[in-house]
């Protein structure tokens, strides 16, 4: 009698599938930071409902915060880290302003690359030169709790690069 489990049908080892793990999540990890960068907050104005979840009769109303998606709430980081980075001499200005605008477009593209599978290996290598100048940023201004998570995505990212040959799924194969 054959094994036919899904993993057997499919060619799929204990390896395999530690880097399709870690693929999935470095991937959505990215993903999901990206769209955040695009996140805002608006005030609506609703209606005050009665027990029974009707307008109430005084026509009270209430302002009520919503999250939503836009380029028009786009925002690389909170304004207080990006006062905190404008006073730092070793990071110029010139290259926060480049960095910014392309830090949000960036994690989506990656997230999403190593989602599908393109050129897996050196969408892992762009990712961890993110992290990294994200992590210096972070170093700069004293942010250390920032640095031991961004420092766990590294480690989580090389040791996917240790498993890249165990790649399945991909639209590419490199």
């Amino acid at each position: 009698m054959s094994d036919s489990t899904p993993a057997k049908v499919l060619g799929l080892t204990g390896p395999n599938l530690a880097f399709l793990c870690l693929r999935l999540w470095l991937g959505f990890r990215a993903l999901v930071a990206g769209i955040e960068k695009f996140s805002g907050k608006v005030n609506v104005e609703e209606p005050l409902l009665d027990a029974t979840g009707m307008p109430d009769a005084s026509g009270a109303m209430l302002s009520v915060e919503h999250k939503v998606y836009g380029f028009s709430h786009y925002h690389a980081l909170p304004e207080t880290l990006k006062t905190k980075f404008a006073g730092q001499p070793l990071l110029p200005e010139f290259l926060a302003d480049l960095f910014y605008p392309a830090l949000g477009p960036a994690l989506i593209l990656l997230g999403l690359a190593l989602l599908l599978g393109v050129q897996t290996r050196l969408t892992l290598a762009l990712m961890a030169i993110l992290y990294t100048v994200l992590t210096f940023g972070l170093m700069l201004i004293g942010q250390d709790e920032g640095v031991s998570w961004l420092a766990l995505h590294l480690g989580l990212i090389a040791f996917a690069l240790t498993l890249v040959d165990q790649n399945r799924f991909a639209l590419t194969r490199k």
